[in-house]
């Protein structure tokens, strides 16, 4: 079953992109413009979690924010504004998370699997094509057969997989994979997506992006 995540946000645009990506990432979505109408419909349906913009028409976030909090559904709060004093009340007012617009694709949706883990709430297996990754196990098999990967092989997968059909830049996949202590070039990063191609057998779906990187495709 898919996670339910709420996009409450009055910039169409934001909206519709951010919607656009949650599904790539097989979530499903839903909507709101306004913050009255956020509070209707947060009281009559379940969500896994709630990304809840601060400035809003009818009720800010941090009037919204009181209403979720008995319900225990996780918040991340998204918005323009920058200063200490503004990240600081919304987590105290029980924010998981705060980001600051614009945001990259890839981080959002590495803080919302972060936290839905943190609730229990993330599945423990993702899935592509033949492909399954047991994520607790650190497995992955392609049609029940176990494939043998390195633990950046099965991570840079992890990721891939998260983000199917976005487009990741090299430098991205190593901030993600390698983390800020190596370093080596990108160079690194093109020799484990080749090693992925070769033993999943993706080199029709790991695609090469000119000049940016790679994007896993259905």
């Amino acid at each position: 079953m898919r996670q339910k995540i709420l996009i409450v946000e009055d910039d169409l645009g934001i909206s519709n992109l951010i919607k656009l990506n949650l599904n790539i990432a097989n979530y499903e979505t839903k909507e709101v413009y306004d913050g009255l109408e956020a509070i209707n419909i947060i009281e009559k349906e379940h969500f896994d979690l709630i990304l809840l913009d601060v400035m809003l028409p009818g009720a800010d976030g941090f009037t919204i924010i009181d209403k979720i909090r008995p319900l225990d559904i996780p918040v991340i709060f998204l918005t323009a504004k920058n200063s200490v004093i503004d990240k600081v009340n919304g987590l105290k007012l029980g924010a998981e998370d705060y980001i600051v617009k614009p945001f990259e694709a890839i981080e959002l949706l590495a803080r919302i699997e972060t936290i839905l883990r943190r609730y229990g709430k993330s599945t423990d297996m993702l899935e592509f094509k033949d492909i399954k990754v047991y994520l607790k196990e650190r497995l992955v098999k392609k049609k029940d057969t176990l494939i043998d990967l390195t633990l950046k092989e099965f991570e840079l997968l992890c990721i891939l997989v998260l983000n199917k059909n976005i487009a990741l830049t090299r430098e991205m996949l190593l901030e993600k994979v390698w983390q800020f202590d190596y370093f080596g070039g990108t160079r690194t990063v093109d020799m484990h997506i080749g090693s992925l191609r070769k033993k999943l057998d993706l080199n029709d779906n790991i695609k090469t992006v000119y000049k940016v990187g790679y994007r896993l495709e259905d």
